[in-house]
């Protein structure tokens, strides 16, 4: 190409003249003007960015493909400006090419070839119809006259545009892998289990954390008017959350044990409710309700017809070894864990996205969070399974959870028996550099970065320093050596009955 465009009156240079010569006799009219606004209004990428915003509006596969189509635009603007317009240089056309009152002045300084404008064009057209053919088809007429404005406003060479237009669709194949879409979950299935019945909440004890979750002054009187008969307690600051709770089950008379709180509360609560055989109740009283979300209790009315049913089912419960302190004479902890436990930078991330999900939205906000969390970050040396790495995080769930990544959202089966182990690596060269990577892009689950497995026991050991572990949320500092189990069918838990036929019998 370079070669060619040295010849000068060559080959090309006579066929970008014969095509402008016949674009330059074409008859003056509207279309003039048309071109000369559809051109300008893609400077700078503005027109496809209005198109992405009004895609967004749009939940699932308009909004994913906008994501492509901003992505492959973004990378043939970075190849088209940085790279070829600095190998190629080529003047652009002058006045004499084209009549006065088509040629707009002033025309772009850099080189003409290529056309970043068609670059982007074709990029933001093909990306989106990668992932919404329809929509990607749609645009096409739109990219199509965006190139040819710029043959028709004398900015460009045709050829310029041809080659920008084969850069643009070059950028979106490229990137048709990043950001994929999520298959879809699996449906929820859960395992029926015995539980009384609770009408108005007669033989229901509920333990009410005033420092956990979304506790406010009306909740107390919302428990009640949906549990009249209910004995319903609250922990107030200066309570021991795990003693008061295990006391008031042992009062006569208490059939199951309702929690209300955050995540923390939640876990005191369960190890309880297996300790003593009860069901366990969980209400929406969580900041982000992780389990209630889980057991189909998410609002009070699930929570509810659930009791007063007696629909119920079973779920496996993670068992957690915790020895920490001195290397000497370490102190032994036991914890229940419900939902997960993580070590290195996850809490940190989950902090941010939420701090950012209502004004970004769930996807920029995990992206956002994930930068902001990583770029500062250092990652953490420990053993895991006899296998020495460096981490950035390591996640373990009780349970599968889905989407097989690194955000972990769903869990549609309580009692699947397994361990679900997420590992993020800095053992590879460029650690922090392919950590990025894979955020910008998307392909953090399909990175090398990246292990997921499944196991009935996880044993991590601190390599150096001692670690800090959260376990459904409760932090635990100081930790040298911690023992994942699990304990299967251990929890009976309330779940709304499908289809109005309870799960559980009276």
């Amino acid at each position: 190409m370079r070669r060619m465009l040295r010849k000068g009156p060559g080959l090309l240079a006579g066929l970008d003249r014969k095509l402008l010569k016949a674009v330059s006799n074409l008859p003056g009219g509207n279309h003039d003007v048309l071109f000369r606004r559809l051109s300008a209004a893609a400077n700078h990428g503005k027109l496809w960015f209005a198109v992405a915003g009004g895609l967004a509006l749009i939940p699932g596969k308009p909004r994913r493909a906008a994501l492509h189509g901003l992505i492959a635009q973004g990378v043939a603007s970075a190849v088209t400006n940085v790279v070829f317009k600095t190998l190629l240089p080529r003047a652009r056309p002058l006045p004499e090419h084209l009549p006065v009152f088509r040629f707009v002045n002033p025309q772009p300084t850099s080189s003409s070839m290529p056309s970043g404008h068609s670059a982007s064009a074709a990029a933001f057209a093909v990306g989106v119809g990668l992932v919404q053919p329809a929509i990607g088809a749609a645009l096409a007429p739109l990219a199509a006259g965006v190139a040819y404005s710029r043959v028709h406003t004398g900015a460009h060479w045709p050829t310029d545009v041809l080659f920008g237009s084969a850069i643009g669709a070059g950028a979106a194949m490229i990137t048709r892998k990043w950001w994929p879409v999520r298959p879809p979950f699996p449906e929820t299935t859960r395992a029926a289990a015995q539980a009384a019945q609770l009408p108005g909440g007669e033989g229901l004890h509920i333990a009410v954390n005033t420092l956990g979750g979304s506790y406010a002054p009306e909740t107390v009187k919302a428990l009640q008017d949906v549990f009249p008969l209910a004995h319903i307690h609250e922990i107030d600051e200066d309570g021991d959350v795990a003693a008061e709770i295990r006391a008031a089950v042992e009062v006569p008379g208490v059939k199951a044990l309702g929690v209300w709180g955050g995540d923390g509360t939640v876990g005191t609560a369960a190890a309880v409710a297996v300790e003593h055989s009860l069901p366990l109740l969980v209400l929406p009283g969580g900041t982000l309700n992780h389990f209630a979300r889980d057991a189909g209790t998410s609002t009070l009315e699930d929570a509810v017809e659930a009791a007063s049913a007696g629909s119920a089912a079973r779920a496996d419960v993670g068992h957690v070894l915790v020895e920490r302190g001195l290397a000497g004479n370490p102190e032994k902890l036991e914890r229940i864990m419900l939902n997960t436990a993580s070590i290195g930078l996850y809490p940190n991330l989950v902090r941010r996205r939420e701090q950012l999900r209502p004004a970004l939205g769930k996807p920029l906000a995990g992206v956002a969070a994930m930068f902001r969390t990583f770029a500062a970050g250092t990652p953490t040396t420990m053993i895991v399974n006899g296998v020495r790495h460096k981490l950035w995080i390591l996640y373990i769930g009780r349970g599968r959870y889905y989407p097989r990544d690194h955000a972990p959202l769903v869990r549609p089966v309580m009692d699947d028996g397994v361990l679900d182990l997420r590992m993020i690596t800095a053992d590879e060269s460029f650690a922090r550099l392919r950590l990025l990577w894979s955020v910008l892009t998307g392909t953090v689950a399909t990175s090398r970065i990246t292990h997921l497995s499944e196991s009935t026991t996880v044993t991590v050991d601190a390599a150096e320093s001692p670690m800090a572990l959260a376990v459904d949320g409760e932090a635990l500092p100081g930790v040298r050596r911690v023992e994942f189990s699990v304990l299967p069918g251990a929890l009976t838990y309330y779940c709304p009955p499908p289809d109005g036929h309870p799960l559980g019998l009276p």
